[in-house]
């Protein structure tokens, strides 16, 4: 069976996430996907580096994808990129508005060359606003949202060592490159996707914006606790930490069950955990939180990790051990799913282990893995597609354009 993309064409400008994953969302079903990026490496390239010219991030974004170097902005370097967007579907490039314009890049000049091309953009604070015009990273989106005032400690906002806004971008934008292909083969026609990581952010965070709005709660941040339900939190075991977390009556009665059945951590004076009308509700456990984490804690401490989670798993109440990278790695779960695929690249002491696309598709199947290229591995095979001869090729390079 083909691969569900194939016959797909997508230019990938992007830089570090946004951008780069949803091209590789695509890549890997099957799109032939042409990352074009400075002459000597774009800056993406090199972050936390592995070898010359990869670095981690790098090898996850770029899986599955051809690269060429190109200035764009040069006259030959638009004349590549006119006779690249008239054989492709989809244009990915997550720049600032007015770079995009600079380079040729804008969607009114790509639909010049091609009228039903797909365009796929986003910005850091969307495209309008008074902020519109500023850049940004994956963490604009957590302060600007509420997610970094309410982690951590009152007075301390913590941000999310994840870049969970550039990813949530990029899989919004796979998305709607998805919908905009599935209009394009009904209507003809192609348009422009458009993400935003504040946008990205605020969608993510819109249920506690919403209770902002309507209750005035004015919540501040509880650490790891819970404050809509309890117990939630990590609690300390003999050899680590774990993580629990209890919402709804049904959890909360397993729960209060299995610590009525433990005397041993039990003290005087301790309420009766199912009748005491201030474990109720979700609403009203969360308000007592700290006395249900203190009767967790106490619970937890003479164990160990694989006691806690395998106990709290037999009575289907949700708990999972508090992993390091490496033991993330080891983990026997982590490594059941099969979905960190070991990848050389050149220079690389052992393989790297890059993630599928973490979904399953009980038909559809993704490509064979392939890993990402080195700095303009297939220019002279791309211009060659493209008509260029070899002289054409070496004057290019001479003029440095590629």
């Amino acid at each position: 069976m083909a691969p569900l993309l194939q016959g797909i064409r997508v230019l990938d400008f992007g830089r570090y996430i946004a951008g780069p994953y949803c091209a590789a969302m695509l890549a890997e079903y099957g799109a032939d996907v042409i990352r074009i990026e400075k002459r000597d490496g774009s800056e993406d390239r090199f972050t936390a580096p592995l070898a010359e010219g990869a670095g981690s991030l790098f090898l996850q974004m770029n899986r599955n994808k051809r690269s060429i170097t190109l200035d764009p902005a040069s006259p030959g370097g638009r004349e590549v990129v006119a006779k690249m967007v008239k054989g492709a579907d989809i244009v990915i490039a997550n720049l600032p508005a007015a770079t995009l314009k600079q380079m040729g890049l804008d969607y009114a000049t790509l639909k010049g060359y091609r009228e039903d091309i797909i365009f796929v953009t986003n910005t850091a604070y969307g495209p309008v606003g008074p902020m519109s015009q500023n850049v940004g990273f994956d963490t604009i989106g957590q302060a600007m949202s509420g997610a970094m005032y309410m982690t951590g400690d009152p007075g301390r906002p913590t941000r999310a060592a994840a870049n969970w806004v550039d990813f949530g971008t990029a899989l919004h934008c796979a998305f709607g490159t998805m919908a905009a292909l599935m209009e394009r083969a009904k209507t003809g026609r192609g348009q422009m996707v458009t993400g935003a990581l504040l946008a990205t952010a605020l969608a993510v965070t819109n249920g506690t914006l919403i209770e902002q709005h309507v209750a005035q709660v004015n919540r501040v941040p509880t650490g790891n606790r819970g404050q809509t339900s309890a117990p939630v939190d990590v609690f300390e075991v003999t050899d680590g930490f774990i993580l629990l977390a209890v919402t709804g009556n049904p959890l909360y009665r397993r729960w209060a069950k299995l610590m009525a059945a433990d005397p041993a951590t039990a003290e005087a004076g301790d309420p009766d955990w199912l009748t005491d009308p201030r474990f109720a509700t979700d609403e009203s456990r969360g308000i007592h939180r700290d006395i249900l984490s203190e009767r967790m804690a106490r619970w937890c401490r003479p164990r160990d990790t694989d006691t806690v989670v395998n106990t709290l798993g037999a009575a289907m109440i949700p708990a999972a051990p508090v992993l390091s990278p490496q033991q993330a790695l080891d983990h026997p779960q982590v490594q059941a799913l099969g979905l960190m695929q070991p990848v050389m690249y050149p220079g690389l002491r052992v393989p790297a282990p890059v993630a599928n696309v973490p979904i399953w598709l009980s038909e559809t199947q993704a490509v064979p893995r392939q890993r990402a290229p080195t700095i303009g591995e297939h220019t002279d095979a791309v211009l060659g597609e493209l008509g260029y001869s070899a002289d054409a090729i070496a004057t290019l390079r001479a003029q440095n354009v590629v």
